[in-house]
C-alpha cells in the first residue's frame, strides 16, 4: 500500500522525511517526490489466520504450520462477539487482529472460558486506564483436567497476561486502524451481537460473501478451519 505526493519533497535527506502516519515509512524519489508506503500488509478481509489449537495446545499458521505454544502480540483491532460462525452454532468468540512479525495482519479467533479470561484481562485493564490495543498481549493455552465417559480428558484454556508495549508500535496500530477497514469475511454473518469492539470495522455499504459474485482469488479456508475445530470438540472439551 503506497501514497506517492507529487509535490516536491522538503529539502532535507530522505532518512530525515517523517511520514504522515506512524504506520507508514517514507522516502524520497529521484524526482523529488515524497513516497509512503505501508510497514503492514494486509488483503482486505483476508488477514492471515492463525488459529488456536486448544485440543494441542498450540498455535498455527492455517491449521498446518506450527507456530509455538505461545503468542504474543499487541492487538490492533478486535471483538468479542456472539453469532453462529464457521458452521459451529451461537457461541461466545473473541476476533483478535494483529500485526506478526513479517508485517502481515492476522487474525485468532477464541471462544469459551478462553473469551471469559480476556474479558476479565479487560475488566482489570479499564481500571488502569488501558485497553487490550494498548498493550502487548501473551496467549498461553493452560491444561485442564476433565473426565469424558468415564475417562480421564484433558483439554487447553487460553489464558492472557501482558505488559507495557511501546508507545510508538501502539500509535502505528492505531493509526493504521483508523485508516483500513479490519475484518474477516468468513467470520461475517450480518447476525452478530457485538459485546465489545476496538478498532473492528467493515467497509461501508458491504456487502456479506454470499450475496457477492464468486471471487477467483481467496487466501482463506473456512471449511478446513471449521472441521479442525469440531474434530477437536469432540476428542476434548473446549475452551
Amino acid at each position: 500500500m503506497a501514497t506517492t505526493k507529487t509535490t516536491p519533497a522538503p529539502a532535507a535527506t530522505a532518512a530525515a522525511v517523517t511520514p504522515r502516519r506512524a504506520y507508514l515509512t517514507a522516502t524520497v524519489s529521484e524526482a523529488g517526490e515524497l513516497l509512503e508506503t505501508s510497514r503492514f500488509n494486509y488483503l482486505p478481509g483476508h488477514p492471515r489466520q492463525i488459529r488456536a489449537d486448544l485440543k494441542a495446545g498450540v498455535f498455527n499458521l492455517n491449521g498446518q504450520e506450527v507456530l509455538g505454544t505461545s503468542l504474543t502480540f499487541i492487538p490492533v483491532a478486535l471483538r468479542v462477539f456472539s453469532d453462529n460462525i464457521l458452521r459451529r452454532g451461537r457461541k461466545v468468540w473473541a476476533e483478535l487482529f494483529f500485526i506478526d512479525n513479517t508485517g502481515a495482519v492476522c487474525a485468532v479467533l477464541f471462544h469459551g472460558y478462553s473469551v471469559e479470561n480476556l474479558q476479565k484481562l479487560n475488566a482489570s485493564l479499564f481500571y488502569d486506564d488501558l485497553q487490550l490495543t494498548d498493550v502487548e498481549l501473551t496467549v498461553t493455552p493452560v491444561q485442564k483436567q476433565t473426565e469424558k465417559h468415564g475417562q480421564p480428558a484433558t483439554y487447553f484454556i487460553a489464558e492472557f497476561s501482558y505488559q507495557p508495549a511501546a508507545p510508538a508500535e501502539v500509535q502505528a496500530r492505531q493509526e493504521f486502524a483508523e485508516d483500513v477497514d479490519l475484518y474477516r469475511e468468513e467470520t461475517l454473518t450480518g447476525m452478530a451481537e457485538v459485546r465489545l469492539a476496538s478498532g473492528y470495522r467493515i467497509p461501508e455499504g458491504y456487502q456479506l460473501p454470499a450475496h457477492q459474485a464468486a471471487k477467483p482469488l481467496t487466501t482463506a479456508a473456512p471449511a478446513a478451519e471449521a472441521a479442525a475445530e469440531a474434530a477437536a470438540e469432540a476428542a476434548a472439551v473446549t475452551a
